[in-house]
């Protein structure tokens, strides 16, 4: 299953199931396949996928043995955050299905 964010600020942003899934619970909205960020709620997904992003640093940097070429929630979440910072700025929703 893909995830197809949308809004008429920028082009899609297409995420694989897990990646997709993954970003909506980050952002509160776990289990929905399709759902709308009101402008209004855009600043608290940007927080919340920061301090996600945050979390998972200060986990990898208190644990040296962890393989670090791995894809981390950093990569991932940048397009996203792009995304959400761009809506924002242009006062534009977001919409998302599968």
């Amino acid at each position: 299953m893909l995830y197809k964010f949308k809004s008429k600020a920028t082009g899609d942003l297409i995420m694989l199931d897990p990646d997709g899934r993954r970003m909506l619970q980050i952002m509160g909205r776990e289990g929905q396949v399709k759902g709308i960020f009101l402008v209004e709620q855009l600043q608290g997904a940007i927080e919340a996928l920061e301090q996600a992003v945050a979390d998972e640093e200060a986990w990898l940097a208190a644990q040296p043995d962890i393989r670090t070429d791995a894809v981390v929630l950093k990569q991932r979440a940048q397009p996203m955050l792009k995304l959400l910072r761009r809506c924002k700025d242009l006062e534009v929703d977001l919409v998302w299905g599968v």
